[in-house]
């Protein structure tokens, strides 16, 4: 056996023995095995030994005149400073009662006199051993909490800055907002006042078009940061039964409209829809990212279908499949990140579209995904719970 490996750094022994020819022979036994070895010759001497020293291990008699073995274990254990150092008794006492008591008093183990040293060696590096694993667990355990708590305080103090931050956020949305719907209304009113019998040169034509433009996409963006930034705050959403039928009429009939009408596009749905649960406005807004994604990817002039099925019990998946040309698998994995857009000729956009759709479907227990095939189009899909369950 290599005791450097047992003992390094070397272990404190604390032998607590009222026959002083026991602790001598121990004494040069285990000092000359690497231990540093102290002694103590009654029982109310090692006690206080052991509190001072902070021994790695007791090597305690059971048989002493005033505090027996015994009773030293007993107050050992009831001390904060000295109840974790294990102990192990030596005693002629051989029956089971004996040995019973010393465990239940807190005794790491017992060594049967007269000693066998080989033992007494293999049983104190075992212990000792034991100790140290359980001091590093105990460190490791401190070191832990430590951390945790140290997590915890900057996971608040950054809830704390998200906070604010999305407070910010929102109001330079909605004070940007106002000043550009003014000016593309100033722009239409121009434009509307000037005189009819003059023809405005072609190149103020253009730069009031694409003034009214940029507006839009700045009103669009400022739009879907709102909408972004209330769903990342809303921790609770009370959901409702939807009236699926009526959101998608709504979506193709009233919201979308002229971009169907601009894109000659067709559009068909069922009828009937599933049942299921969720927060309209985001079902909606849902509804408007997949049909508008699949107006502008799709084939020309686009054709979409849009439908439903059951996934598994209790799970709905709803469906916009297009004509388009489909999506590399390097595509389709960009695609639900925020400000990441295809780069595609027709597509015009800021990026926040499928990421709002992801939180959304988050927020309300379901999942998003697509499934695409160069040269088959795609299909987008959203997942919600069924009502009922």
């Amino acid at each position: 056996m290599d005791m450097t490996e047992t003992t390094s750094p070397k272990s404190t022994l604390l032998i607590i023995d009222d026959m002083p020819a026991n602790i001598a022979v121990l004494l040069e036994f285990l000092s000359r095995d690497g231990f540093k070895v102290l002694a103590s010759q009654s029982g109310q001497q090692g006690i206080e030994t052991a509190e001072y020293a902070q021994p790695d291990l007791i090597l305690l008699d059971v048989m002493m005149p005033g505090i027996s073995g015994f009773e030293v274990c007993q107050k050992l254990k009831a001390n904060p400073k000295t109840q974790d150092i294990p102990i192990i008794f030596m005693t002629a006492l051989s029956n089971t009662d004996n040995k019973v008591n010393g465990f239940q008093l807190g005794a790491a183990d017992y060594i049967t006199k007269p000693l066998q040293y080989e033992e007494v060696l293999a049983r104190v590096n075992t212990h000792i051993k034991i100790r140290k694993q359980q001091q590093q667990i105990l460190l490791q355990n401190e070191q832990l909490q430590e951390r945790t708590l140290l997590l915890e305080k900057r996971t608040e103090e950054l809830e704390k800055r998200n906070l604010e931050l999305d407070a910010f956020a929102h109001t330079v949305a909605h004070d940007l907002k106002n000043p550009l719907g003014e000016m593309i209304g100033l722009i239409e009113v121009l434009v509307e006042s000037f005189p009819t019998a003059l023809q405005l040169p072609a190149k103020w034509t253009k730069r009031f078009q694409l003034v009214q433009k940029s507006g839009q996409q700045s009103v669009n963006i400022i739009d879907a940061l709102l909408l972004l930034a209330g769903v990342s705050r809303q921790r609770r959403v009370e959901t409702i039964t939807l009236n699926m039928s009526s959101i998608v009429t709504k979506v193709v009939e009233q919201r979308l409209v002229h971009m169907i009408e601009q894109y000659q596009a067709k559009i068909d749905f069922p009828e009937v829809w599933p049942m299921v649960k969720g927060y309209p406005s985001w079902v909606e807004e849902i509804w408007i990212n997949y049909v508008s994604n699949g107006l502008k990817y799709g084939g020309q002039p686009p054709y979409l279908a849009l439908g439903a099925d059951t996934i598994r019990p209790g799970m709905i998946r709803f469906w916009v499949r297009d004509n388009g040309k489909g999506l590399t698998l390097e595509e389709q994995a960009q695609l639900f990140t925020p400000f990441t857009r295809l780069h595609q000729a027709r597509v015009e956009g800021h990026g926040l579209g499928l990421s709002i759709v992801q939180q959304i479907a988050e927020k309300l227990g379901g999942e998003v995904g697509v499934e695409s095939e160069l040269g088959k189009g795609s299909i987008f899909y959203f997942t919600l719970p069924a009502d009922g369950v």
